[in-house]
């Protein structure tokens, strides 16, 4: 079946376009993109007023738990709350139990994916055997099950040498290697080293932790020109390192969290575990910094780093707590309220942070709308009010610092290879996505 999606603000920077136009979609793939697009034989759907079409958003770093935490989240659970974010793809990190360090866990991941038939996945393997520094995995196996990049998230790559050998091995394959960029000589604490750490009496985690590992990553990537993607980025000496290398022309690309770009550790005053993160949430000055990276283009991805953990958790003195937030359902949102209503960033920017450069730093298929492409669409909302509500969320977990924000901008629908998969009840219109598919 062929569905037209008439007259609705198209923003696609791939393609440089940001303009009222249709979208031609056949089956799973786009037939054309352009204005006044012929109309017979085919099946109409007017897009919303106020609604934008864009390439769908591929978040390139989640952790969907299984196998081995199933209690956490699921696949299934993981992906279609992804779907219910405006996220069409995911790429999921390899610290599952056991971790994704072989060709059998990918399959298995990928073959989960395929029956929850929600978000597309795409697996990252494991940087080296059991994530334990010591040995590298078999990176050409994993690249042959579907990895699309290796990392050992959670855990740096601490030695310099394994650190070079994978970029090297990695770059082969054409895949990057994305660092949990973290010295474990300084590691140990729950909270950004600093005023509020010590006010509060909890152990720091110091910010020259991360800066010293994405200098020596830079630096190693530009000595043998493999690309390497610095994750979760938090602090004001990585972004410097990471430009450092840019101007050098490095292959270096990073990615930055909506809770470092909105949040700092003033919040941990509640002492609440859902403002509890590793990279830990830093000072004013580094969130601020972050803002400049995303306006000046800098940072290349935001990514949610998706941690979802059951309430029971949670729910315990916060040095025992474990690190991390949901982030699926909530990233979009938080994003169009804090940088576009704002005025940080323009909406091509977001889409380009969110889509374009996602899909070309993981090199997989999206993030651009033209002929021939994945018929994944996210469809936004810009300017329509939202509560962030965890009851009604998707995803088993509920750990978020942001429930009961109220915000600006909303997802209206999310399409995936020409199946409407999520549609806002929220959203003036938007249910004419899906009356129009049946």
């Amino acid at each position: 079946m062929k569905i037209l999606l008439k007259g609705g603000r198209v923003v696609d920077p791939a393609t440089n376009r940001d303009t009222i136009c249709d979208v031609l979609i056949d089956g799973a793939v786009i037939e054309r993109v352009g204005s006044d697009l012929p109309t017979a034989g085919v099946t109409v759907v007017e897009v919303p007023t106020g609604c934008v079409v864009c390439p769908g958003f591929i978040d390139m770093h989640v952790h969907l738990r299984e196998p081995g935490q199933e209690h956490k989240e699921t696949i299934a659970t993981g992906t279609t709350a992804a779907v219910a974010g405006g996220f069409t793809a995911v790429a999921c990190m390899p610290n599952t139990q056991p971790v994704n360090d072989h060709a059998g866990i990918t399959e298995l991941i990928l073959s989960k994916a395929a029956a929850a038939a929600q978000a597309r996945v795409y697996p990252i393997g494991a940087v080296s055997r059991g994530s334990q520094g010591e040995q590298l995995a078999d990176l050409a196996e994993l690249r042959a099950a579907g990895c699309v990049a290796v990392s050992d998230d959670g855990h740096p790559v601490a030695d310099a040498l394994l650190m070079r050998r994978a970029l090297e091995y990695a770059s082969s394959f054409g895949m990057p290697v994305i660092d949990h960029c973290e010295d474990p000589a300084l590691r140990g604490g729950v909270a950004h080293e600093g005023f509020q750490a010590s006010a509060l009496g909890l152990r720091g985690l110091p910010a020259i932790a991360e800066e010293l590992i994405v200098e020596r990553d830079v630096t190693i990537a530009g000595l043998i020109g493999a690309p390497v993607h610095v994750a979760h980025m938090s602090v004001q000496g990585s972004l410097r390192a990471v430009r450092s290398g840019k101007d050098r022309d490095v292959p270096v690309t990073c990615e930055v969290t909506p809770h470092h770009f909105i949040l700092t550790d003033e919040v941990l005053q509640s002492y609440d575990t859902n403002t509890k993160m590793n990279p830990p949430l830093r000072e004013v000055a580094d969130r601020d910094t972050m803002l400049q990276g995303l306006a000046d283009g800098s940072i290349d991805v935001i990514a949610t780093d998706h941690a979802p953990h059951h309430y029971d958790e949670k729910a315990v003195e916060f040095d025992r707590a474990p690190f991390g937030i949901i982030g699926l359902e909530t990233a979009v949102s938080l994003s169009l309220d804090r940088l576009v209503k704002r005025g940080v960033l323009s909406l091509n920017r977001l889409v380009e942070l969110y889509s374009t450069n996602p899909a070309r730093i993981l090199g997989v298929a999206g993030g651009i709308l033209e002929t021939g492409a994945p018929a994944d669409l996210t469809i936004i909302a810009p300017d329509i009010q939202t509560t962030i509500d965890t009851t009604q969320m998707r995803s088993k977990a509920k750990n978020t610092p942001f429930d009961g924000w109220e915000l600006c901008g909303s997802v209206a629908a999310t399409i995936v290879a020409g199946r409407v998969l999520y549609v806002s009840d929220t959203v003036t219109g938007a249910n004419v996505f899906s009356k129009e598919w049946k």
